[in-house]
């Protein structure tokens, strides 16, 4: 199989992957891969509960002060074809619409829209992006976007946002021109995204930062729009697919890894605010989820822990102080991200690519 270095093509696999996994075929690698855990200590996984259900390809999730889970929905897609540089087959070209979403649901499960119509996108295998995470600067919400002319949406560019209360938006940076302009040290051209694929965000003392998988860095977005690079990944450890970002004192960046996506090829990477960077955690499988809990233990979300996307075998491992691990759930489907709660239990965005629908859990820790 020819190597593929991109994020989205290795939604591709994971598209295909779904309709012929097989149950017996997922339980035979999710053993293997728990006796390979280093340091292991395999805990009874605990059984989540549904939190909302029915939602359309939730990505990312934050709470806000008013005690509501907010969580962005990839939506959809459309039907418009731009006039530019596209992706290239077999993912591309690139369809847009206006069918992503902002959504909040209440601490019973009530579920309502915050914003909608804005730009989503999909991909000749069916699978979407749009609004792909949220978070909070004290009250005002604020969303990442994936968009842009190659992504079928040419008025308006891969973004950070600003959300009213109202549900009309605003960009505040535009982060296509910042990618067009300023290119990372390697560039994969069989499926290169142009305008990215932004995919996490996160707040630190009033800046947000984001993290991109295609082109391979760790951005910092200011409320008045400047953007600058914190780390280029791809100029120290080549095209990784950095996917998700947390922070505790320093920022922890897990990867998806490259396709064929082996077991235990993942890292969480520590980075500090200056952009100095080291592995600092090993040993993990796709990762699409870094969080911290309140006793200062790292929670990995892995979409797939049996390497090459096999339904079913999602789950999240937390490494504990002695740096012993735990598999908290598995056994979820393609899991997209994570967020602890205000009540301590850990939400998690379920089935974020389809089909045909996904679902928050949640988890109550022990």
């Amino acid at each position: 199989m020819k190597e593929i270095r991109i994020y989205s093509r290795a939604l591709l696999l994971l598209f295909s992957l779904f309709l012929i996994g097989s149950c017996s075929k997922n339980n035979e690698v999710l053993n293997q891969d728990n006796q390979s855990l280093k340091k292991a200590v395999i805990s009874a996984p605990l059984t989540p509960s549904v939190f909302a259900p029915n939602l359309v390809f939730p990505r990312g999730l934050k709470f806000g002060p008013d005690g509501y889970l907010y969580v962005a929905l990839a939506g959809t897609g459309g039907s418009t074809l731009t006039d530019c540089i596209q992706v290239v087959a077999p993912l591309g070209p690139y369809l847009g619409g206006n069918t992503s979403s902002i959504v909040k649901i209440s601490p019973s499960g009530d579920v309502s829209t915050v914003a909608s119509n804005l730009p989503s996108d999909i991909n000749t295998l069916q699978l979407t992006s749009g609004v792909s995470d949220v978070e909070f600067i004290g009250d005002q919400l604020y969303a990442l976007l994936v968009a842009g002319c190659s992504h079928g949406n040419a008025d308006y560019p891969s973004s950070v946002i600003k959300v009213n209360p109202d549900g009309t938006w605003a960009v505040i940076a535009d982060l296509s021109t910042y990618y067009h302009n300023n290119p990372t040290a390697v560039i994969e051209p069989d499926d290169f995204e142009p305008d990215g694929t932004p995919y996490s965000m996160v707040n630190v003392r009033g800046d947000l930062y984001v993290v991109e998988p295609n082109h391979g860095e760790l951005l910092k977005v200011t409320t008045s729009g400047k953007v600058s690079r914190v780390l280029d990944f791809s100029a120290h450890f080549g095209h990784i697919v950095p996917t998700a970002v947390g922070y505790h004192g320093n920022f922890y960046v897990g990867n998806l890894t490259v396709a064929p996506f082996v077991k235990g090829s993942a890292n969480i990477f520590k980075v500090t605010p200056s952009g100095e960077v080291k592995i600092w955690e090993s040993g993990f499988t796709t990762v699409l989820g870094v969080e911290f809990d309140k006793e200062n233990r790292l929670y990995v979300l892995e979409t797939s822990a049996g390497g090459d996307f096999i339904p079913g075998t999602g789950r999240v491992v937390r490494v504990n102080n002695d740096n012993s691990r735990d598999v908290i759930v598995d056994n979820l489907l393609f899991p997209t991200a994570m967020t602890f709660g205000p009540d301590g239990a850990l939400y998690i965005s379920n089935a974020g690519f389809g089909p045909p629908t996904g679902q928050i859990l949640k988890v109550v820790l022990k």
